[in-house]
């Protein structure tokens, strides 16, 4: 990025700052706060500072309009000590990252609107995880798009701030389904002398196992027989002979089916469920980054601050509005929608803004401020010197 592109960026994230008032995080005073500036290259850090360093955030962003804006997941007795073990760890929020750049099937040739759609997919799959499976309500989370590639969702309820890594790396581990044993997805059970094998039905990943074995029950049913047993015959380990035994149980005791009773259709059965289970981790796991979790010393994005490599908002949203959020319309800083810029392009292509999609041809362009922002943020374009 050349040094007037810099300081054009610069001047107006100044403006935004300017204009724009701040939210503070609970316990702002015992967090470490970090930034990095627009210097040469964008990626020095400047961090071990206190809030007291700061002075008042408003006024520091507005004068110093940084690149990317940090605070820490967790807090100290003295956040601007220079080293950790000076600081003082005393707790720290449970944080979660999700980068669309990390799921599976995305890579540099995916569309940038298409990777950001994919990712808040991602985001329902984790919130729905953390809500149903390990029991927090929605208030107990603070959702962030992170202005760039994905979500961060924080987790400030009282018992889960004293966790240490070991214990964060035991939740990573089960929202990833990281080596789930499938066995361990069920229980033995004997009732008048007899043992059966019983799907875990109350909660977790056998719960989920569950719903996902009725509601294929339920798509065999609106099958004709032939039909239902070519779809059974899809899965590894069913051949036609297990097949129609596997329907002859589903149509003679579906009530054992639907309590989970894995000895009614016999292996066969068994086979179905470890099939669908291996589909139910497939498709509802959440991809969140590890180390960000595990990290007790994290600095994470400052939500209200703007992305230097976007000029996105890094914005937060509520639970019940992640199916309707769009990063593209709702995290466009508004100072940044009243203006056309002249901007010379070095890499044409696409560009999705404000509910519009467009090319950019290379050359010098008008375009709304925004969209100039972003290719400017991208390394897709240079400012324009009058």
């Amino acid at each position: 990025m050349d040094p007037a592109t810099r300081d054009f960026l610069r001047r107006r994230f100044s403006a935004y700052y300017a204009s724009t008032g701040v939210d503070l995080p609970p316990a702002a005073e015992s967090r470490e706060w970090g930034y990095i500036p627009w210097t040469a290259g964008g990626t020095t850090m400047v961090r071990h500072k206190a809030l007291v360093d700061l002075g008042d955030v408003g006024t520091f962003l507005a004068d110093e309009a940084p690149r990317h804006v940090y605070f820490s997941a967790a807090e100290y007795r003295a956040p601007g000590a220079g080293t950790m073990d000076e600081k003082g760890w005393l707790a720290a929020d449970l944080v979660f990252d999700l980068d669309g750049d990390h799921l599976d099937g995305v890579d540099e040739s995916t569309p940038y609107p298409e990777m950001l759609e994919r990712c808040k997919g991602a985001l329902v799959r984790l919130v729905d995880l953390l809500t149903d499976d390990l029991g927090f309500s929605n208030d107990d989370l603070q959702v962030v798009f992170s202005g760039g590639r994905g979500y961060h969702v924080h987790v400030r309820e009282e018992s889960v701030r004293t966790l240490d890594s070991t214990a964060r790396r035991e939740v990573v581990d089960y929202l990833r389904a990281i080596d789930l044993d499938i066995d361990g997805l069920v229980r033995t059970e004997t009732r008048r002398g007899t043992t059966r094998r019983m799907l875990k039905t109350e909660g977790g990943w056998g719960a989920r196992t569950h719903r996902r074995l009725l509601a294929f029950v339920d798509e065999l049913a609106a099958m004709d027989e032939a039909d239902a047993t070519a779809r059974l015959m899809e899965l590894d380990g069913i051949g036609e002979k297990r097949a129609r035994t596997i329907l002859g149980a589903f149509e003679t005791t579906p009530e054992a089916v639907r309590t989970g009773n894995l000895e009614a259709g016999g292996p066969g059965v068994r086979t179905l469920v470890e099939s669908l289970a291996r589909e139910v981790v497939a498709d509802e796991t959440a991809p969140i980054d590890e180390p960000v979790t595990t990290d007790l010393r994290r600095l994470i994005r400052f939500p209200g601050s703007l992305h230097g490599g976007t000029g996105l908002v890094v914005r937060r949203l509520p639970v019940a509005g992640i199916e309707s959020f769009d990063p593209l319309v709702d995290a466009v800083a508004e100072p940044f929608t009243d203006r056309e810029i002249r901007v010379e392009v070095t890499e044409p292509g696409p560009v999705q803004m404000e509910g519009d999609s467009f090319r950019v041809e290379e050359g010098v362009v008008s375009v709304r401020e925004c969209v100039g922002v972003f290719l400017l943020a991208r390394g897709r374009a240079e400012v324009v010197q009058s």
